[in-house]
């Protein structure tokens, strides 16, 4: 198996911290976590990839785990999160790479990918919606916006990040635990994310995600095309997302298709990896 190595690298004015496997000259991946994961979110994915000859970087976001945790809500808009992505390229001086998001990291990606079309072989979604679609969903679907309560609540000051700490960080370790399908996490590997959010700053850095990103998407153009052929996969037993957002996702895509898993919920990647991960890479040796 391959061997995961860690660095720090220097991007768009901050330092990331990163895991990365693989053959330094093969064609590289970017993985992008979501929310409240981290560079764990690709445990059951750098390895499997590098073993295929992929170079593999998974990142801690900005405001994540080890990663910078700049201050201040406009560090954390969307823009500023694209030009990391594309920082973390530029360093490893790669003219084209291939993408991978899952939640937030999914909402990054799209938005980079539009924005950024040049340096995207392809690009793999998962259980994230377009952001056209999450502004259309987030003031206008009433089972969409039960479902998104935490993420209203994310846009008040203080309250937040007292709720997310208290007792040891219990809510966003239940989120993990106890939205998945039974066994998925460990009880080592909670502790593990429990530790990623006890990191000095984290816990703003998280929440401030989605203080940035809410207003962004509510009050700026969102129906932007996607070139990059684009394959998402959706578990559709998502306590946070409707599943009806992956096909609608996919009609800003010039060349987009969706993959559903019955069974799986919002951590698919987690759940269902002997099955995406050979799916991911007949996508992208297609």
């Amino acid at each position: 198996m391959a061997e995961i190595r860690e660095r720090f690298v220097p991007t768009n004015g901050i330092n990331l911290h990163v895991l990365e496997a693989g053959p330094q000259d093969g064609p590289m991946i970017l993985f992008l976590h979501g929310f409240p994961d981290c560079c764990y979110a690709w445990d059951k994915q750098l390895a499997y990839f590098a073993d295929q000859g992929y170079f593999v970087v998974a990142p801690d976001q900005r405001g994540y785990n080890l990663s910078d945790k700049p201050e201040g809500i406009e560090a954390y808009k969307l823009d500023e999160l694209s030009a990391d992505a594309i920082g973390l390229i530029d360093f490893y001086q790669r003219g084209k790479v291939f993408l991978a998001g899952h939640d937030l990291g999914g909402l990054v990606s799209w938005w980079t990918c539009a924005h950024y079309p040049q340096r995207f072989h392809k690009m793999v979604i998962m259980n994230c919606p377009h952001p056209g679609i999450m502004k259309v969903n987030l003031v206008g679907n009433v089972k969409q916006m039960k479902k998104s309560w935490y993420v209203y609540f994310f846009q008040i000051a203080d309250a937040p990040e007292k709720m997310v700490s208290k007792n040891n960080f219990a809510w966003p370790v239940n989120v993990l635990g106890k939205t998945s399908r039974p066994g998925t996490f460990t009880a080592e590997e909670l502790e593990r994310y429990r530790e990623a959010f006890a990191q000095p700053g984290a816990c703003q850095g998280m929440i401030n995600w989605y203080r940035a990103f809410v207003p962004m998407v509510l009050e700026n153009e969102t129906a932007l095309k996607i070139p990059v052929p684009t394959l998402i996969f959706w578990g559709k037993n998502d306590s946070a997302l409707v599943a009806e957002q992956a096909e609608l996702s996919a009609d800003y895509c010039e060349n987009g298709q969706v993959v559903y898993f019955d069974d799986a919920t919002h951590w698919v990647q987690h759940e269902e990896y002997k099955r995406i991960n050979p799916a991911i890479k007949e996508f992208f040796s297609g």
